[in-house]
C-alpha cells in the first residue's frame, strides 16, 4: 500500500477513536498554537500600556476577518475534497485543491490592498478611539499588509488536514508560533519597535509558516499538485466550494462583527473596558479555537464517511465528538471561572478596571462554554456533508442570530454589564437551537442506515 493511500485510511479505514485522536488532537494542538499568535503580542504589548493593548484589541478582528478569506476557499474546497475522496474522485480533487489555493491568494490581495488604502478610516469604524488610533495605524498597517501569508496558511491547513496529514499542520503551525513567541520580546523592547515591533514579529512568523507548507508541496509529501494549471473555475467547482465556504467565511466575519461591536459598546466606557474586553476576547478566543481546530480534524472523517455511505461510523464520530469536545470545554471554562483574575492580570501593567472587566467577563463565558462543543459539533457536521443551509444557519446563530441583537439590548438595560453578559446569553440561545438540529440529524442518519440496510438485504 502506497504512502498516500494510508493517508485516506484514517478518514475511512482506521477505528474512530484512533482516527480522531491523529486527525483531531493534532489540528487542536495546531489551533492553539496559532491561537498563540494573538495572545503572544496581548501579553508582550500589555506592557508598553492600556492604549497600546487596545490598539491591538482593534486589529483584531480586521486580521481575524481577512482571515475569513483563506477560510472561504480553504473551508469549502476542504468539504468537498474529503467527499470527492470518500467517492474515489482523485483527479477532480485534484482540481478543488489547486482553484482553491490560487483563488484565495487573489483573492487576498484584493482585500488587503482594499484595507490598506483607506485604513485608519477603517480602525475608527472598529472603535478605535483618539488615544488609541495612533497605535492602531502602526500596529495594522503592517499587521494587515502581511496577513496574505496568513490567508496561505489557513487555506493550505484546511487542505493538507482533509487529505489526512493533520500532524504536518500542528508541525508548521508550531513553527511560526516559537518563532513569534521568540521575535516578539526582541523588536518590541531590544529594537524599541513598540506595538509596530509585534506586528513585524508576527509577519516574519507567517511567512515562515508559509516556507513549510511550500516545502511540503515541493517534496511532493501532498496528495495534491497544487498546480496552476489544475485550476477549474467551473460553475460545479465554484459553487460546491461556496456552498460550504461561504457559511465558513459568514460565521468568521461574524465573530470578527462581535469583536467590533464589543469595541464599540466599550467605547463609551473607556480605554480600560476596550482593553479588558479585548483581552478576555483573545482569551475565549483560544479556547474556541481549540475546539475549532478539533472539529478541522473531525469534518474530514465525517464527510468521508458520508461520502462513502458510511453512516454506522459517521454516528459513532459524531457522538465520539460531543462527548470530547464536551469534557474540554468543562475543563478550559473552569479555569476561566476559578483564575479570571490572574489571567487578565497578565496582560496589563497594572491596570485595575482593566482587570476587573476582563475577569467579570472571562467568569460568565467560562460558565457559558460548556456548551460550545456541542454546538459546534454539529455547526461543523452539516458543513461537512455539504448541507449548506442548514449549515450556514447554525454556524450564524451563535455570533451572529442570537449575539447581535444582545449586544445593542442588554446594554441600554445593564450599562457595562451588558457587553459582559452578551456572549455568554447567546452562546446559551445557540446551544439551543444546536439541540434541534442533533434531533433532525439522528432521525435523518437512521433513516439512511435502515434504507441502506435494506438495499444489502436485496
Amino acid at each position: 500500500m502506497s504512502r498516500k493511500t494510508k493517508k485516506t485510511d484514517l478518514l475511512g479505514v482506521v477505528p474512530i477513536k484512533k482516527a480522531l485522536l491523529a486527525m483531531g488532537v493534532p489540528t487542536m494542538v495546531g489551533m492553539l498554537i496559532n491561537a498563540l499568535y494573538n495572545l503572544a503580542d496581548a501579553y508582550f504589548v500589555g506592557n508598553l500600556g492600556t492604549e497600546q493593548m487596545g490598539a491591538i484589541s482593534i486589529a483584531f478582528p480586521l486580521g481575524q476577518a481577512i482571515v475569513g478569506l483563506g477560510l472561504l476557499f480553504g473551508s469549502g474546497a476542504a468539504s468537498y475534497i474529503s467527499r470527492l475522496l470518500g467517492n474515489g474522485e482523485r483527479e477532480k480533487a485534484e482540481r478543488v485543491a489547486s482553484t482553491a489555493l490560487y483563488g484565495s491568494i487573489f483573492v487576498g490581495i484584493l482585500v488587503i490592498a482594499s484595507v490598506l488604502a483607506f485604513l485608519p478610516s477603517v480602525l475608527k469604524c472598529l472603535g478605535a478611539t483618539e488615544t488609541i488610533l495612533p497605535y492602531a495605524v502602526d500596529y495594522s498597517r503592517i499587521y494587515v499588509a502581511m496577513s496574505v501569508f496568513n490567508v496561505f496558511n489557513v487555506m493550505m491547513n484546511s487542505i493538507v488536514t482533509s487529505e489526512g496529514s493533520a500532524k504536518m499542520t500542528m508541525f508548521a503551525l508550531l513553527a511560526g508560533a516559537v518563532f513569534n513567541v521568540v521575535l516578539d520580546p526582541i523588536f518590541i523592547y531590544s529594537f524599541h519597535l513598540g506595538v509596530t515591533g509585534a506586528a513585524v514579529a508576527t509577519g516574519i512568523s507567517q511567512i515562515f509558516t508559509s516556507l513549510i507548507y511550500v516545502n511540503y508541496i515541493l517534496q511532493k509529501k501532498s496528495l495534491f499538485t497544487f498546480s496552476i494549471k489544475e485550476c477549474d473555475f467551473s460553475k460545479k467547482i465554484a459553487a460546491e466550494i461556496f456552498k460550504i465556504g461561504v457559511p465558513t467565511m459568514v460565521f468568521q466575519l461574524l465573530t470578527s462583527l462581535a469583536s467590533v461591536l464589543i469595541n464599540m459598546q466599550s467605547r463609551e466606557f473607556g480605554d480600560s473596558v476596550i482593553a479588558g474586553m479585548g483581552a478576555a476576547t483573545r482569551i475565549i478566543s483560544m479556547g474556541s479555537l481549540m475546539v475549532f481546530g478539533f472539529m478541522k480534524g473531525f469534518q474530514p472523517i465525517a464527510g468521508y464517511s458520508y461520502g462513502a455511505g458510511d453512516y454506522s461510523r459517521l454516528r459513532e464520530a459524531v457522538r465520539t465528538a460531543i462527548l470530547w469536545s464536551t469534557v474540554f470545554c468543562v475543563a478550559f471554562g473552569a479555569l476561566l471561572v476559578i483564575f479570571p483574575a490572574v489571567i487578565v492580570s497578565c496582560f496589563t501593567a497594572g491596570d485595575m478596571e482593566m482587570i476587573h472587566v476582563g475577569s467579570c467577563a472571562l467568569r460568565a463565558n467560562g460558565i457559558s462554554f460548556l456548551l460550545f462543543g456541542f454546538y459546534t459539533v454539529y455547526s461543523s457536521l452539516y458543513l461537512a456533508l455539504g448541507r449548506a443551509g442548514k449549515g450556514f444557519v447554525l454556524g450564524a446563530c451563535r455570533q451572529g442570530i442570537c449575539f447581535i441583537p444582545l449586544i445593542f439590548v442588554l446594554p441600554v438595560f445593564m450599562g457595562e454589564n451588558g457587553i459582559l453578559y452578551a456572549q455568554p446569553v447567546a452562546d446559551v440561545l445557540a446551544a439551543g437551537v444546536a439541540l434541534f438540529a442533533a434531533i433532525e440529524f439522528r432521525k435523518d442518519l437512521n433513516y439512511r442506515w435502515k434504507e441502506g440496510r435494506e438495499k444489502n438485504r436485496k
